[in-house]
């Protein structure tokens, strides 16, 4: 399992390289759709993050201390490593994603136990899950600046099983306690398979295109631009609020 999410892990990140890599000094400094922040600010957030991973599997004296700094700055501290992160050339930090992201890949494959994380400890397995899904979002906000069209792929099931999975976190973040039912969640794949999670019988569903819920709850589209369908109340609220990632409750995207 951990072997194929590292190997779609890769293969997500190589597109994101090869869409940046080319870049002019002035497109590195394309805003994206998250407030202040350019396309150098969200390849250095990922470069960082997989670099504090690595200290969560590595590294305890330095993990404990960017733990330290996160509490000492919890408002402020991702958006003040992602800015200083995004200031240096591009080329330092593109040689400072790939060493990151390939020592972690190695990291997490050598791992047997949980890693500690600003959450609770995560599995090699969810930690590399979690890192695919921000890599994806964050590629995703890349290719809407540059304007160019992201390519829906199968990859994105990882996406979707996070979502599902973090349905209860989704309450929890809005101060809301999370309706005993289970939901069926069918989605289409981009490759035309369906997948699916829940009980068959569930009375609360929610069904459409897996790229759909993927940017749903990732926080990448409004509700209102997709093509999903909840049947019962429990699932279109559930909807409304999903949110696959940690921390406060995001905005969100606005209607098209």
């Amino acid at each position: 399992m951990i072997e194929e999410l590292l190997a779609d892990l890769a293969a997500e990140s190589a597109e994101l390289r090869a869409l940046v890599a080319g870049l002019s000094d002035d497109g590195w400094r394309t805003p994206t759709p998250a407030e202040g922040w350019d396309v150098a600010t969200q390849i250095a957030h990922l470069a960082w993050t997989d670099d504090c991973a690595l200290a969560a599997a590595t590294d305890k004296a330095r993990w404990d201390g960017i733990v330290a700094q996160a509490l000492a700055d919890p408002e402020g501290f991702v958006d003040r490593a992602a800015l200083a992160g995004g200031a240096v050339p591009p080329a330092e930090l593109l040689a400072r994603w790939d060493i990151a992201r390939e020592a972690l890949a190695s990291a997490l494959l050598a791992a047997t136990e949980k890693l500690q994380w600003f959450g609770p400890p995560m599995s090699p397995t969810s930690m590399a899950t979690a890192r695919f899904m921000e890599t994806w979002a964050h590629g995703l906000d890349v290719h809407d600046a540059l304007g160019v069209a992201a390519q829906p792929s199968d990859r994105v099931r990882h996406v979707c099983h996070l979502g599902v999975r973090t349905r209860g976190f989704s309450y929890a973040v809005h101060g809301e306690q999370a309706p005993a039912g289970e939901v069926r969640v069918e989605l289409t794949a981009p490759g035309g398979a369906v997948w699916a999670w829940g009980p068959e019988d569930a009375e609360q569903r929610v069904t459409g295109p897996a790229w759909d819920f993927a940017r749903l709850v990732t926080q990448r589209v409004h509700r209102d631009d997709t093509a999903l369908t909840a049947t019962g109340e429990d699932a279109d609220h559930w909807l409304s609020i999903a949110q696959a990632f940690a921390g406060p409750p995001g905005k969100g995207r606005t209607r098209a």
